[in-house]
């Protein structure tokens, strides 16, 4: 997966003055003879839709749509696409991105696959794997072998290149917990080179990936993971699955299941509900922010975080009147109001308007400026 920058039109929370999200989406540019070269390397497509690309099920249209199928292809083609002007995207496994319009320019999708052992001793095994490998698959993977360490980032959907962008986490772990090195392309230098843990510079859904001017496209990704159990149980509704499933001695398998089940009971399956999970980020405060709030608003649910406080997203946007709510073909998802859907016919337009009403209201009522953890395309 990718990281560059993504501009979009808002004022307040409409659409009339300007605001960066810094996403796993890279507008390039690209015409002319490079294009004309590039067409005859690779497969490219016209007029294509892009609603299988994308977990909201939006059927927008790339002008020209392609894949990258090798780390290979990556070094010997985007520096020949970079020559031109013509809007290039480079996307994931869709996941993260709510498309807005047609893309005018090209779009290539990062495709690349394999697994790797790097090294491994008695305690530890560095297991690599490339940008295009789906996420879960690869979680599976590791805990088949009973390695220890992604159990519980299960089911969160999108590939490995998207992980170390955000960050991401579930259950009490992060990306971050058990990351050991990436390699990167240089959209500027043209050059691989790698990131250690510290370089990327790691915080609650960011890392160095989604700054201004940081332009790499991520090639593969170095974890480090245990071969013993250090399992986390104590974060949501982990144990009580496990004691629903009668399991009093867990194993990472056993884990794996109740963060499966958890995430199915709460979260909706975008092959049957188009949707892109957590569509806002839990804002993070000061203490003496918190003390304000709380003063009007005694019942707000927060998490010490760091050294400030964590707020429930999800609990601002019920205490607004969103909970169950639905304009036509978008909503909030029963299960979780931090879940914008698409039921069916919604345009990314529909979504993006009703996510910004929402901005709007938790903004009036608490002061919060809710970030949006989608890139909007």
């Amino acid at each position: 997966m990718e990281i560059g920058e993504t501009r979009i039109k808002t004022q307040g929370f409409s659409d009339q003055s300007e605001i960066f999200i810094f996403c796993s989406l890279i507008p390039k540019h690209v015409t002319g003879l490079a294009f004309a070269e590039f067409k005859t390397m690779l497969e490219i497509k016209e007029h294509i839709s892009l609603k299988p690309f994308n977990t909201f099920g939006i059927n927008v249209k790339a002008r020209y749509f392609s894949e990258i199928m090798s780390c290979d292809e990556i070094t010997q083609f985007i520096p020949t696409l970079e020559k031109d002007h013509q809007p290039l995207l480079f996307l994931g496994g869709g996941s993260n991105v709510l498309f807005t319009k047609d893309y005018p320019g090209t779009i290539i999708r990062i495709a690349t696959r394999g697994i790797k052992i790097l090294k491994e001793d008695s305690d530890y095994v560095f297991i690599n794997a490339e940008a295009g490998e789906v996420w879960d698959e690869f979680v599976k993977y590791t805990v088949d072998r009973k390695w220890c360490g992604l159990e519980n980032l299960s089911l969160i959907p999108g590939n490995v290149g998207a992980a170390p962008v955000q960050n991401i986490g579930a259950y009490g772990v992060e990306l971050k917990d058990v990351f050991c090195e990436l390699e990167a392309f240089d959209l500027v230098t043209f050059e691989k080179r790698k990131f250690s843990r510290e370089e990327c510079l790691f915080g609650y859904r960011e890392s160095v990936f989604k700054h201004p001017g940081r332009n790499y496209l991520i090639m593969n990704v170095t974890f480090r993971l245990t071969k013993y159990p250090i399992l986390h149980l104590d974060y949501g509704k982990i144990r009580e699955e496990l004691f629903t499933l009668q399991i009093q001695d867990p194993t990472i398998r056993d884990v794996r299941e109740a963060v499966i089940r958890i995430r199915r009971k709460k979260l909706p399956d975008p092959v049957l509900i188009g949707n892109a999970g957590s569509f806002f980020k839990n804002p993070v405060i000061t203490g003496e922010q918190l003390e304000q709030i709380r003063f009007e608003h005694s019942g707000i649910v927060h998490f010490p975080f760091n050294d400030e406080f964590k707020l429930s997203a999800a609990w601002l946007i019920e205490q607004c009147g969103w909970k169950n709510r639905r304009q036509g073909d978008v909503g909030t998802y029963s299960g979780q109001p931090l879940v914008l859907v698409n039921y069916g016919l919604a345009t990314g337009k529909d979504i993006l308007d009703f996510a910004n009403q929402i901005r709007e209201s938790v903004y009036e009522k608490f002061g919060i400026n809710l970030e949006t953890e989608v890139n909007i395309v």
